[in-house]
């Protein structure tokens, strides 16, 4: 287990001098310091060099984590995308609300406009704010965007100046990149139609057309549109000038992030919102990165995805913001392997673990599908080192919201909680409970103390003490029945 960091926290955080903590929290409710999110997908707890992984190395951010603090007890709220990035930036567990599953392409912008979220509050701020990369939390009204005009709502009528993203995930169709509420190269005289339901006549699909995929799916599923040899889920006709290059998604998105950082006036903050697509399928990697690890397209793509957090940390030196600039890394659920299409990461995986220590995985509430990656950075007021503190990325909300000394509107946001000075290592706890959500709204845990309760669609509790047993291996439901009926009537209590 030390391999995998999970006690590491106690003996460098109680390192530190109380006289040099307390000379670090008075300046903090008042800074404005540049925050740029780097959110991966897919990444597990065990994906990354530095968290104990051996089969490949990830450099960029290894450097990141020695100059960071890196914590062992961080989580996305969900196990799946589009639920984990709507609490994140909203403040609200996703459960709450109806329709925030995973989206399909077509899917109508879930976060209501002038609601609380992050990028508004640090809009009020006087932030200037930018989505970059996935989004799949939905565009558009109840009935979905119109592709061939004003993609709108979307990011920039809920907190965000400047939008470059993909509507969805690399595996759903549309194909195409959405800047400002505008597809990407669009010839009007080629419109752009998606269907979830009925395929295009005449248009190319991966059931279809098998000759023609390089990438072969593992089932139904991700056998429609055929786009760059890549079946994908959905059906999609139209728009050809504005499709996609899966093999250089990573550094279109990277060179607008980057783009978007040089462009920012030095005095005014920004707020970076950079949500890769690495390590989501389809693993289609720049020619580059091909062959940079042993375990096929899957780790080339963590490769790939070192390399983009490589270039964001450099353009902060070159500018000379690195010292005024809070990063923090994180994953937007647990991982998965083999996820839709045979890409050789189960036969190449070897002994990698992708979640660690962890049970589960992306999909599930179990701490593999939840406990993530989590790092902070910023040089001169977090001191480097480890933090076991209970973290939950809804937090970041009022969290944020009190280093720049703002509100929250905590009836739009319920759950968000400040938990500033675990987030900068000035106390080593956070949390004392939180509950993660697995595949549906009904699939919850909760997380309280030692303790964690496991109601999955309401099937037969599950619990387990994670200070005795944090891979989840024992369930102690039947010896405990008095810690099941108390945290059953917690959990109910927090759902409302």
């Amino acid at each position: 287990m030390n391999k995998y960091l999970m006690s590491v926290g106690l003996t460098l955080l109680a390192s530190f001098s109380r006289p040099a903590l307390a000379q670090q929290t008075t300046p903090l409710a008042a800074s404005k310091p540049n925050i740029i999110f780097i959110y991966a997908d897919d990444l597990g707890y065990g994906d990354l060099s530095c968290y104990g992984m051996t089969r490949l190395q990830t450099p960029n951010v290894d450097q990141f984590a020695r100059e960071g603090l890196l914590f062992t007890d961080a989580h996305a709220t969900s196990a799946t995308c589009t639920p984990s990035r709507y609490s994140l930036l909203t403040g609200e567990y996703a459960w709450r609300q109806k329709g925030t599953g995973i989206l399909p392409g077509d899917a109508g912008l879930i976060i209501a406009p002038g609601r609380e979220t992050l990028p508004a509050m640090l809009q009020r701020a006087g932030y200037s704010t930018a989505a970059v990369g996935k989004w799949h939390l939905g565009l558009g009204g109840e009935n979905g965007p119109d592709w061939n005009g004003v993609v709108t709502p979307g990011p920039n009528q809920v907190g965000f100046d400047y939008s470059f993203i993909m509507a969805a995930t690399g595996d759903r169709v549309p194909t195409v990149y959405v800047e400002n509420s505008r597809v990407v190269n669009l010839d009007p005289a080629d419109p752009i139609s998606v269907s979830y339901q009925i395929p295009f006549e005449g248009e190319l699909t991966g059931a279809k057309n098998p000759e023609l995929v390089k990438m072969k799916s593992n089932g139904p599923q991700h056998n429609n549109a055929l786009v760059n040899g890549v079946p994908r889920i959905g059906f999609m006709k139209g728009g050809k000038s504005a499709l996609w290059n899966d093999e250089t998604m990573a550094d279109t998105f990277t060179a607008k992030a980057t783009a978007f950082i040089e462009k920012q006036p030095k005095n005014k903050p920004f707020f970076l919102y950079f949500a890769t697509h690495n390590v989501h399928v389809p693993r289609v990697t720049n020619p580059r990165f091909v062959g940079k690890s042993p375990m096929g397209p899957r780790g080339d793509s963590i490769a790939e995805f070192d390399g983009s957090v490589g270039q964001i940390l450099q353009t902060l030196q070159k500018l000379n913001i690195d010292k005024n600039t809070l990063v923090v890394l994180s994953s937007d659920n647990g991982p998965v392997v083999n996820d839709g299409y045979f890409d050789d990461s189960i036969i190449k995986l070897g002994d990698h673990k992708p979640a660690g220590p962890f049970k589960g995985g992306k999909y599930n509430a179990f701490e593999g599908g939840t406990r993530v990656p989590f790092i902070v950075r910023w040089p001169g007021r977090v001191q480097p080192g480890t933090s076991s503190a209970l973290l939950s990325q809804v937090d970041l909300l009022a969290s944020l919201a009190n280093l720049t000394a703002q509100t929250v509107d905590t009836k739009s946001a319920p759950d968000t909680q400040n938990q500033l000075s675990a987030l900068l290592g000035i106390m080593k706890t956070g949390r004392t409970e939180m509950v993660e959500q697995g595949s549906g709204n009904n699939d919850l845990a909760l997380r309280s103390g030692q303790w964690k309760l496991k109601l999955a669609n309401n099937a037969k509790p599950q619990l387990y003490d994670l200070t005795a047993d944090p891979a989840e291996k024992n369930d102690v439901a039947e010896a405990n029945p008095e810690k099941v009926a108390q945290l059953n009537a917690r959990l109910q209590q927090i759902r409302g």
